[in-house]
């Protein structure tokens, strides 16, 4: 499979990207920014990934990735990059202009991303969209109220997907992980991490390769599996 993974050399896309390189049938594409030394460490481990480079917040940077996807003749799109914070603060300290922004470079480079892609998809009448959302939509924590804003979006758009291109062979599927502690969660309370783990039902956190997993799981899923989605929290 021609896979491309968003936000895949660090947290939890490195899990995913190195997952999925495994099988050497796979040629797996992912992108990076900052993690250009992970990266490179990929790409050297697995001679079927191929790190772009590509930051979000350029529109240039994503038009270029966008303008590459009919290239990679892709059967699997990974929706996995997020840039921000887990917490923000309460939402109502929260700047307008701060939602904006990470709307603005969060959501509209994966709408562009996942538009050329299904054009890509209904050309061959198959593909597979996987898109990651979170555990906080269901159990949202205080000062999270952005984060969970987009994921939210996202959450809809995954829907939309699913419905508009059933016909066509092309699925959308997401999972919603529960708190991982990766770069995305860096700054959060190690009291708060403490009090997690003790009242998690498994009396541990959830960990990226774990996910990683189900991202594997749903690659290779019946195209009668779509607009579901996959809640990781342990909980019933």
């Amino acid at each position: 499979m021609n896979i491309l993974i968003t936000g895949g050399s660090s947290g939890l896309g490195k899990a995913i990207t190195q997952k999925l390189a495994e099988d050497k049938g796979n040629r797996v594409y992912f992108t990076y920014y900052k993690s250009a030394g992970s990266a490179k460490e990929i790409s050297s481990r697995f001679a079927n990934a191929i790190g772009i480079k590509c930051n979000f917040c350029n529109k240039d940077d994503v038009k270029s990735l966008v303008s590459q996807i009919a290239e990679m003749n892709l059967e699997v799109l990974v929706n996995n990059a997020y840039s921000g914070v887990f917490l923000k603060g309460h939402f109502h300290k929260v700047s307008s202009s701060d939602f904006l922004t990470e709307f603005e470079k969060n959501i509209i480079p994966t709408i562009e991303i996942a538009q050329a892609a299904i054009s890509l998809f209904r050309k061959k009448r198959q593909g597979k969209i996987i898109t990651v959302l979170t555990a906080a939509l269901f159990d949202i924590p205080i000062g999270a109220s952005m984060y969970v804003a987009n994921k939210a979006y996202l959450e809809k758009l995954t829907k939309v997907w699913a419905s508009e291109n059933a016909k066509y062979n092309i699925t959308s599927n997401s999972v919603s992980p529960s708190f991982m502690q990766t770069a995305l969660t860096a700054d959060t309370d190690e009291r708060i991490i403490e009090q997690m783990v003790n009242e998690h039902p498994l009396k541990r956190l959830l960990t990226v390769e774990e996910v990683a997993e189900t991202v594997l799981f749903l690659t290779h899923a019946s195209a009668q599996l779509n607009g579901v989605d996959i809640i990781m929290n342990a909980a019933t």
